[in-house]
């Protein structure tokens, strides 16, 4: 079964390297692929980032709350959601 995560950034991420955060998530989690929300990049809502992974082939999806650091990095909360449909 593949795994997608949706992480839903919250704070002032105008300077952080998304294509890179993504892969460390992407390594801490062994997921199959990622996909970010945020005020500057990736999706607007969680709805278009469940529909992005649902069509690239994913059959369990998450979402994960994630907070910038002011250092440049995506710190995960711990709060996670599973979507479902």
């Amino acid at each position: 079964m593949k795994t997608g995560i949706i992480v839903y950034v919250t704070g002032d991420d105008s300077t952080m390297d998304a294509a890179q955060q993504a892969a460390l998530i992407k390594d801490q989690t062994h997921a199959n692929r990622i996909e970010l929300i945020s005020k500057s990049f990736g999706h607007k809502d969680i709805s278009d980032a469940w529909w992005s992974l649902t069509a690239k082939g994913m059959h369990r999806i998450i979402c994960l709350m994630a907070e910038y650091s002011g250092a440049g990095n995506i710190m995960l909360t711990g709060k996670k959601l599973r979507l479902c449909g």
